[in-house]
């Protein structure tokens, strides 16, 4: 096993950091350039990366969001935001028709900014810092659109929280190999490995987890699921429904 393959399968999320940590600036400037130099659909870029180190702005994420202290506790804070802004300006002043009706655009933006976030997660190990990523920014978009002066055509996706570790944490056990990997077509589920990675995670013990694995995300597609992502992608004019004239 190489060192990459190494760090990769090493993988842990860290919530815990030293705050009195401040990441220097060669190190922030690295993992932005390894972020940047992600995968992306035709080198469309369709993302941004927006550096939060104002301590006002990072404690109204934290107030949005309390379950998430280390937004602010955290040496910096990253925020991936699918862009297709930029691409909308060009056919402006290209003056061309910027049609992205349906979902096909808003895919190609949400998987670049994830592969930018990604890279800078595993740049962010390589150094040997923590980090987590952080979907639920997806609950306060008006707020964040308000609180960062988002234009139109921009979805944050995730935030990554960066810093110096200060609790050790265990690598967490994946689903087995033969639930995720297919070959050659989609093998039947045998739901018996599920049940098993259910006893797995309960020995693994993480004190966090309250609920089985399959009890977990039983209760939470049982849930409506957050309409606001809906009426937030629509107000910013990303993957919008065509309508008969």
């Amino acid at each position: 096993m190489n060192d990459t393959i190494k760090l990769l399968t090493s993988h842990r999320s860290y919530r815990h950091f030293d705050e009195t940590y401040k990441l220097p600036t060669e190190d922030l400037e690295q993992i932005l350039a390894a972020a940047r130099q992600a995968p992306s659909w035709m080198n469309g870029q369709f993302y941004s990366i927006i550096v939060l180190d104002d301590p006002t702005i990072r404690k109204e994420f934290v107030r949005l969001n309390p379950g998430n202290p280390h937004i602010e506790k955290s040496s910096i804070f990253l925020l991936f935001v699918a862009d297709l802004y930029r691409t909308a300006t060009v056919a402006q002043q290209k003056d061309t028709d910027y049609q992205i009706d349906g979902l096909d655009p808003l895919i190609t933006a949400t998987t670049d900014a994830a592969l930018a976030l990604e890279n800078a997660l595993v740049a962010t190990e390589s150094l040997g810092l923590g980090a987590v990523p952080v979907g639920s920014v997806r609950n306060y978009l008006p707020e964040i659109k308000t609180l960062l002066n988002l234009p139109e055509y921009v979805l944050p996706i995730a935030g990554l929280s960066i810093g110096k570790p200060i609790v050790e944490m265990k690598v967490k056990p994946r689903l087995p190999k033969e639930t995720i990997v297919h070959y050659n077509g989609y093998t039947p589920l045998d739901y018996k490995q599920i049940e098993d990675y259910d006893d797995t995670m309960r020995k693994f013990g993480e004190a966090r987890e309250t609920k089985d694995w399959t009890q977990k995300f039983a209760d939470y597609f049982a849930n409506e699921p957050n309409r606001g992502v809906d009426d937030f992608i629509n107000t910013q004019k990303i993957a919008q429904k065509k309508t008969d004239e």
